[in-house]
């Protein structure tokens, strides 16, 4: 008996579609990010929802330049 295949879709790549979809989420998604960074306990998970928002805005390359500062220093 063949076991059906199911497609997966990352939790990133569904993340970022739902930040571009939705400015209202990605608004209290970015807030939530930057009260993680002030745990240490939790700084890890809020740098990742940074990425997340910087992604789906462009990238860090794009939002970066439009900060008028470089992608390393960003």
């Amino acid at each position: 008996m063949k076991k059906a295949s199911t497609a997966s879709v990352s939790h990133t790549e569904e993340t970022i579609k739902e930040l571009r979809a939705d400015r209202q989420f990605a608004v209290a998604y970015l807030k939530a990010a930057l009260e993680e960074l002030d745990d240490p306990n939790n700084r890890a998970a809020g740098l990742l929802a940074l990425r997340d928002v910087a992604e789906a805005y462009g990238g860090l390359g794009m939002v970066a330049e439009q900060a008028g500062i470089s992608r390393e220093a960003l």
